[in-house]
């Protein structure tokens, strides 16, 4: 069983990247589980048809969790498996672990909570899928959020990233949390995905930023109309449009991620270093702009 975790800002297409990577694997023969760690619960809607599933909090909240504890809940089977794990496409397991109610509790926490419900109730011995994805909002900022890179559960982290500097930044204090965990026996870096975001279109602004860091671009995923309307439609690429020329990248970029074997620990840049990196990002934005504007 081969574990994949993304990591990535918030609206840098993280999720929009890994669905499309699970609907290229489960094409491919493979299973795949996906395990949407966003407390919004919106990390598999494009695997279902933009159809919301119950999240693993929610259910045990209704089961009593709160009363019971997690052993009682547990023990008494209160919880079936086809509670809280439904198909997606091309029969992909879809689950969502949510988020505690609005203005009690960490977030982060409650996907420590959701994931050790999975390994109680032998979730994964029983699908037994050959590819696990867990889709990580944001930056590492709490101990629940970098349970993927503490506990080593991923095989490998990858970060998604735009040239954007605040993507780039998060994207610097994943490497940081990875770099802290790595040698902790926690998870390393399998490289970035260059996603195009926002006004800065600039590959290498990310390419310079991997090599800084001691990693590598694994892939680049254009900003396409096509990605767009599938969407809307709450479909992957892959499943509204196969035969396109993006739906053939993700194929290509599902395949590079899950035939990976380097990794590595990466150093993030220091505070300075990040300033002087967001410097020549904002150097090129006004260069751009200049140009555009004649």
């Amino acid at each position: 069983m081969k574990q994949i975790a993304f990591y990535g800002k918030g609206g840098v297409g993280k999720s929009t990247v890994a669905s499309n990577i699970a609907a290229a694997l489960v094409e491919q023969g493979i299973s795949v589980f996906m395990i949407g760690c966003d407390p919004k619960h919106d990390c598999t809607m494009n695997l279902r048809g933009d159809v919301e599933i119950p999240t693993i909090l929610d259910v045990m909240r209704a089961r009593g969790v709160e009363q019971m504890g997690l052993d009682e809940l547990v023990s008494g089977n209160e919880i079936k498996p086809e509670e809280i794990i439904y198909e997606g496409y091309g029969g992909v397991y879809c689950a969502e672990c949510g988020g505690p109610k609005p203005g009690f509790g960490c977030a982060g926490r409650g996907i420590i909570v959701a994931i050790e419900l999975l390994k109680r109730l032998n979730i994964f011995e029983t699908l037994s899928p050959e590819v696990v994805i867990y889709d990580v909002p944001g930056d590492v900022v709490c101990g629940g959020f970098a349970m993927p890179l503490r506990k080593g559960l991923a095989d490998a982290v990858y970060i998604v990233t735009s040239a954007d500097y605040l993507a780039i930044y998060a994207a610097n204090n994943i490497c940081r949390g990875i770099s802290e965990f790595a040698n902790k026996g926690g998870s390393p870096l399998g490289g970035l995905i260059y996603n195009v975001r926002g006004i800065l279109d600039d590959e290498a602004v990310v390419r310079d930023f991997a090599t800084r860091v001691g990693s590598k671009v694994i892939g680049c995923v254009p900003n396409t109309q096509q990605i767009a309307e599938a969407e809307i439609e709450g479909r992957t690429v892959i499943e509204k449009a196969p035969g396109s020329d993006i739906a053939n990248l993700f194929r290509e970029l599902a395949l590079r991620v899950y035939k990976n074997q380097v990794t590595s620990v990466p150093n993030p840049l220091s505070s300075r270093d990040m300033m002087a990196f967001g410097h020549v990002i904002r150097e090129k934005i006004r260069e751009r702009y200049e140009k555009s504007t004649g």
